[in-house]
């Protein structure tokens, strides 16, 4: 009785909604507040009635009504019953919502595809034997002043000027990068400084005379070069309330394109670059006194596909890998070259591997080969953390038993310290 009770209501109220305007005041007021209380209270109930649907569509029709949300011909739609107990309007709106959901599309964005180039031209990183104090020796100044220090229990370049370096080459005077190549360098930012940055010049500006290239600067959380200008995700260039530190720098040229990333993210992607890259100058300016850093600088010559060289050589020889010094524990830049393996073996559910790590002749025999064991199991579980199946990887270390080059040079001990993936 009470629900007939408020259906009259209600088909009261409908008319009244359409009688003249000079209908008596206070009759409408007191109407328009006890439909108010009715709709209140019919809101408030309505979420767990189930039952008669044709009342609740009759409802909404006036509730819309007399807040003036609806027109009358949205009125007359939302009055209608499907076969399914509910409104048309209700299945529009499912209708549209599966519309909205079956639209909406399946993202896959890469933003960090750096993998490291194969044949080290350049290496100046873990293992330096340079003297504190003394200007790096593997490494000449354009104007400026720079000496070695040691930083976290590492040497490190520190710039005590406005300063410009160039790597000492013998042949610095001429083109020595190839159409394929990578820089990589971690630089250090003064925490709660603004202006800290870094330079990097794509020809040697000591040996070697200007391309046009401009110049790469680098902040805490921002790459800009020419006309591309992009912050590290969910934060703004300036450093004034950043933590500073150590940032990986990662930079990939491939005949005519260039990339540049900052720890695990893209954030220059030059489609076609029109300048010809033929030596590379790093420079940091000068400042509020703040200090600046760089360490483990490393060019390199790319390198032939992942998969190209397991069906060539039944192997795939990867130096992007790279570990904490004297641990196992995997750095950041890494996932470049791990994501590719990973991808490689997916698309090639048959390929297994054997996961063996190699270091150089520093240190003692024994340990480098309980270490090169404990890498080669890290890039394994690694990747069947990913969902690499367990049963199709091994891992084994052989320390500095199998060098591929001499261990005289920081090059050569640089090409030694690599993970290989050898066919099972």
């Amino acid at each position: 009785m009470r629900r007939i009770g408020f259906v009259l209501f209600v088909l009261c109220l409908g008319f009244c909604l359409g009688t003249p305007k000079n209908v008596n005041a206070q009759f409408w007021q007191k109407l328009v507040d006890h439909v108010e209380k009715k709709v209140a209270s019919e809101a408030e109930n309505r979420a767990n009635k189930h039952t008669d649907k044709a009342v609740d569509s009759a409802f909404d029709t006036v509730e819309d009504s007399a807040t003036g949300a609806a027109s009358s011909e949205e009125n007359s739609s939302s009055g209608s019953i499907d076969n399914q107990g509910g409104t048309s309007s209700d299945v529009a709106t499912v209708n549209q919502d599966e519309k909205l959901e079956r639209s909406s599309p399946n993202i896959e964005w890469a933003k960090f595809d750096f993998v490291p180039g194969d044949e080290i031209i350049f290496e100046d990183g873990p293992g330096s034997d340079e003297e504190n104090g003394e200007f790096p020796s593997r490494w000449d100044l354009k104007s400026g002043n720079v000496e070695i220090a040691e930083v976290d229990g590492e040497p490190a370049i520190i710039y005590l000027s406005q300063s410009e370096i160039v790597p000492y080459l013998k042949k610095s005077n001429e083109d020595y990068l190839p159409e394929v190549f990578t820089v990589e360098f971690d630089a250090y930012f003064a925490p709660l400084k603004y202006n800290d940055r870094y330079y990097v010049y794509f020809y040697d500006r000591k040996n070697q005379k200007s391309n046009g290239s401009g110049f790469m600067t680098i902040y805490v959380n921002n790459i800009r070069f020419e006309n591309s200008d992009m912050n590290y995700p969910g934060k703004e260039r300036g450093n004034r309330d950043a933590i500073g530190g150590w940032r990986h720098i990662s930079i990939a040229f491939t005949k005519g394109k260039l990339k540049t990333y900052l720890d695990d993210t893209r954030l220059i992607n030059i489609p076609h670059y029109e300048k010809n890259p033929s030596g590379i100058t790093i420079a940091a300016d000068e400042h509020d006194d703040t200090q600046k850093f760089i360490k483990n600088i490393r060019i390199a010559k790319g390198g032939v596909k992942y998969y190209d060289r397991f069906l060539s050589e039944g192997k795939i020889i990867v130096n992007g890998i790279r570990f904490d010094v004297n641990k196992s524990n995997i750095r950041p830049e890494s996932n470049g070259a791990i994501n590719k393996i990973f991808k490689l073996m997916q698309k090639h559910s048959d390929v297994k591997f054997s996961v063996e790590g190699h270091t150089d002749s520093d240190g003692d025999d024994n340990q480098n080969l309980e270490l090169s064991k404990s890498r080669a199991k890290a890039v394994a579980d690694r990747l069947v953390s990913m969902g690499i199946d367990a049963d199709r990887l091994k891992s084994k270390g052989w320390g500095e038993a199998r060098p591929i080059q001499n261990n005289d040079t920081p090059e050569g001990k640089a090409t030694n310290r690599r993970v290989e993936f050898v066919k099972i």
